[in-house]
């Protein structure tokens, strides 16, 4: 498809959404249990709810593949964790991916699993993929310093080998720490599977033994990020009467998208917990935003469309990662909001950003560009409850949300 119509929905709306697998849970939970089951295959059987997203298919079968070459596509989780999987199990292979996921920086985890001993080669350019992994003969050190205010994948990648190094591994980590929710996610999901930790969060150091990790039945959660386009969708429903129930959600998550229970609790969005998962409910909005989003980067795009279109002003701290993403989803904000009056300003390089809007006049319609990234898409499709909206090359949703189109259809009328 190179474009869906979605149609102004104004009616009030009672539905339950089975979302998505966290395609984050999903990821780790593989490799934690392909090193399990390393010796005897790699097998998933033990593993429930496994996301359906393309990045965890591809992790799939790049984990049971027996060629040389791993193209991950655009999955950069993906690129990151099986550099260190398949250095630590001494596997000789090409890294590499699409010509985007070939600028997205992997220097900072190579130059870490040098140190412990892997021999990694690039194949083009200092710094990113591809790579040439050509084995683990011995660990040289059982010590590294990483930087803690870059991507946590690197920081996860390097935990999930850790336990299977013949020394364990300490991880220094300097300067501010950002995602922390996804480092504990890392590790709460290694103690699941039998390995401990130690982690001093003051002096920013985590150590973990020489372990074997055990073979466990792991059921993966549904995917807050997923849940972040219907919280928005709750907030721009014209109806008071709307609500939704996302099921398959917990209260105390381990995915630090959960943030987005708190967020939205601002922009007009009650969560009330159930036993199959938490219902959506609308309330009075609060005028302005001020937010951190270190720890939730990817709910950025969804918060400042919602904030937008009703009329918030906002300040948006720790989105700095949004540049390396799919795409430069900074400049892509700030492109798209522009068409509903609204824009991303940058008040402090790098720092701190400004979301401004005005009161929508009336637009009939509007058309998104999506740039290859599927958080684009469905962070602005919650706008069909105001306008219609074009959607332009829909199907990147399948990199993590393949249903979510067929979810939309139930409030909303879809055109191909």
């Amino acid at each position: 498809m190179d474009k869906i119509l979605l149609r102004k929905s104004t009616n009030p709306f009672d539905v339950k959404i089975a979302l998505a697998s966290s395609k984050s849970e999903s990821n780790r939970a593989l490799i934690i249990n392909a090193l399990a089951n390393f010796k005897a295959g790699v097998e998933s059987q033990n593993l429930q709810n496994l996301s359906t997203a393309r990045d965890t298919q591809t992790m799939i079968r790049l984990l049971k593949s027996s060629e040389q070459t791993a193209d991950v596509i655009d999955a950069g989780t993906t690129m990151r964790f099986l550099t260190a999987f398949f250095s630590a199990t001494n596997q000789n292979k090409i890294m590499t991916g699409t010509p985007r996921m070939c600028e997205r920086p992997i220097g900072i985890l190579v130059d870490a699993l040098r140190t412990i001993g892997a021999e990694i080669d690039y194949l083009k350019n200092e710094g990113y993929p591809p790579l040439h992994i050509k084995g683990f003969s011995e660990q040289k050190s059982n010590e590294v310093t990483i930087r803690g205010d870059v991507s946590s994948q690197y920081i996860s990648a390097l935990l999930m080998i850790a336990p299977t190094l013949p020394n364990g591994l300490t991880i220094c980590l300097t300067g501010d720490l950002g995602s922390i929710p996804y480092i504990k996610m890392t590790l709460e999901q290694m103690k699941a599977f039998g390995v401990n930790y130690e982690a001093d969060w003051v002096e920013k150091v985590i150590k973990i033994n020489p372990n074997n990790y055990q073979s466990t039945t792991y059921k993966v959660e549904s995917d807050w990020s997923g849940a972040s386009y219907w919280y928005s969708i709750v907030a721009l429903a014209q109806s008071d009467a709307t609500q939704v129930e996302l099921l398959g959600l917990k209260e105390n998550s381990l995915q630090g998208d959960s943030d987005i229970v708190n967020i939205m609790s601002h922009l007009g969005v009650k969560s009330t917990f159930t036993e199959d998962g938490v219902l959506l409910t609308k309330i009075i909005p609060q005028k302005t935003l001020n937010w951190d989003f270190t720890n939730c980067p990817d709910l950025a795009q969804t918060v400042a469309v919602t904030c937008v279109a009703k009329n918030i002003e906002a300040v948006f701290t720790g989105i700095e990662s949004l540049k390396i993403k799919e795409t430069d989803r900074v400049v892509a904000l700030q492109n798209e909001l522009q068409k509903f009056g609204g824009n991303l300003v940058e008040v402090v390089k790098n720092t701190e950003y400004v979301v401004r809007s005005q009161p929508i006049q009336e637009i009939p319609s509007l058309t998104i560009k999506t740039y290859d990234d599927h958080r684009m898409a469905m962070a602005f499709a919650p706008l069909a409850m105001l306008m219609d909206v074009t959607i332009e090359e829909p199907n990147v949703v399948v990199k993590s949300y393949p249903s979510f189109w067929e979810d939309l259809k139930k409030i909303v009328n879809i055109e191909l």
